[in-house]
């Protein structure tokens, strides 16, 4: 008797945003680069199963990333979801990271999990609102259907900390994972 194939999280990471390079953005709404998100579109389009369950970042370089797959499979069906948004750094959104002081970085990683960097977010508050997000992908998958996520670094981060740690621990500084898809690409993930 063969076992059932586990239903699977597509961590889907947006194109390079047209930012310049050394900017802190998290919640900045800037676009991405679209010959990049057509290519990453296609590429997506090719590679995903079929009935999956898909949901956006409300930010436009996820949105688009996610309108362009779906406009090559129509089968796809997409919802918004505020809760995959990337990080808010308040203030410090827009600003050049080597402008920011060096105090202002080092209270972050001191408090790493609660600090609010800029004034905007809380590791702790993403978080949640990234465990959230995969409670409800889990219900999701019970289906049996892989559910897929266009969104951002740091919410992909957030799922690998999660899944490892679970959501009672919160990370130090120098435990955050590092490790997200490239731009464009994608990372699969077991929904357990």
């Amino acid at each position: 008797m063969m076992t059932p194939t586990p239903a699977r999280l597509w961590l889907v990471r947006h194109a390079q945003p047209l930012v310049a390079t050394g900017t802190c953005y998290g919640a900045l709404d800037v676009p991405a680069d679209a010959p990049a998100t057509q290519a990453a579109a296609q590429r997506l389009a090719q590679a995903l199963p079929d009935r999956v369950t898909a949901r956006h970042s409300t930010l436009q370089r996820c949105e688009l990333l996610a309108l362009s797959t779906q406009a090559l499979r129509p089968d796809l069906i997409i919802h918004p979801d505020d809760r995959l948004r990337e990080m808010d750094f308040g203030l410090w959104e827009g600003r050049a990271w080597d402008s920011i002081a060096p105090s202002a970085i080092d209270a972050w990683t001191a408090d790493f999990a609660l600090h609010r960097p800029g004034g905007g977010d809380s590791l702790a508050g993403l978080l949640a609102r990234v465990a959230a997000a995969l409670n409800d992908a889990r219900r999701q998958a019970q289906s049996g259907s892989d559910v897929v996520w266009f969104t951002h670094a740091g919410v992909a981060r957030c799922v690998a900390w999660l899944l490892a740690h679970g959501e009672g621990r919160m990370p130090r500084a120098d435990e955050w994972p590092l490790a997200a898809p490239a731009w464009g690409e994608w990372e699969i993930r077991n929904l357990k």
